[in-house]
């Protein structure tokens, strides 16, 4: 399902329990100098992930202080991020000008403990001549698995201009280990120049025709079920904030649409990047 950008007020973009992708969460706060929001998930772990600007977080006594410092959109610098743990209580300062925050969250029972994140893993694969150069910048990502539950939380770039990504097509709808896990999946998508836009395709059964979603700036796509790629128009460069939340574990298994598996062998460092997904 596609959600065009609207003034969401600060309030829940996808809600918990949200009836077409239970098991994620995502919000949008935006924020002026001085100004302050708090939340909380009841059942959720969340990620407070600033896309511009710089937010002082505080959370269990525990204070988060200059998290984010990206400039005037997602291309302005490297994520950074906080970890809140399930039903805790987070507030978010502003400190720069303004900011815009995204809260990313999953499903989950247990109550960890609260960390920031300042470095993000590196994950770079595809090509130009397959139309699927792009990188991965993940935030939650393999190296946090023994301190996040269900919860992971990345941002992907194409490189260059144009191109596609979530290709070859996958899905991940099901739980039937080892080849799949259920993961629910929201995606948040920014175009530069922010008047570019793509194709989010999400076909819901091999070789049978599926849905086609016009994303523009600002755009939420929700991942319930089905194969999912995606695209950028000619000269335009995207950016999509990406968060995965597990039924049964957190490790994420994709399924690779079998008519299209083969090109998994035509993809440079592919099999990379999905090793990554932990």
């Amino acid at each position: 399902m596609h959600i065009p950008p609207y003034d969401n007020k600060n309030r829940a973009i996808v809600d918990s329990d949200d009836a077409r992708v239970p098991l994620t969460y995502f919000n949008i706060v935006k924020l002026k100098k001085g100004e302050a929001f708090e939340y909380q998930v009841p059942g959720y772990e969340t990620c407070i992930v600033p896309a511009t600007g710089t937010v002082d977080v505080e959370v269990e006594g525990l204070s988060f202080p200059a998290l984010g410092g990206r400039g005037v959109d997602v291309w302005d610098g490297d994520p950074q991020g906080a970890y809140i743990p399930v039903g805790a209580t987070a507030t978010m300062a502003c400190t720069s000008d303004t900011a815009e925050v995204f809260i990313a969250g999953a499903k989950y029972d247990k109550v960890l403990a609260p960390f920031d994140v300042r470095e993000h893993d590196l994950v770079q694969y595809g090509s130009d001549d397959t139309k699927t150069h792009r990188k991965i910048k993940h935030i939650l990502g393999q190296k946090h698995h023994d301190k996040v539950g269900r919860l992971l939380v990345s941002e992907l770039y194409t490189v260059g201009a144009g191109g596609w990504s979530g290709f070859p097509s996958h899905k991940h709808d099901t739980d039937r280990l080892p080849d799949e896990t259920r993961h629910d999946e929201t995606y948040n998508f920014r175009f530069r120049p922010d008047y570019g836009s793509g194709l989010q395709m999400l076909q819901r059964e091999d070789n049978e025709v599926g849905d086609a979603y016009h994303i523009v700036n600002g755009s939420t796509v929700l991942i319930d079920k089905g194969y999912h790629p995606c695209c950028a128009l000619p000269g335009y460069e995207m950016y999509y904030f990406t968060i995965l939340g597990g039924l049964s574990q957190r490790s994420l298994v994709q399924y690779f649409q079998p008519t299209h598996a083969a090109q998994l062998e035509t993809i440079p460092g592919i099999k990379d990047m999905i090793a990554k997904f932990k």
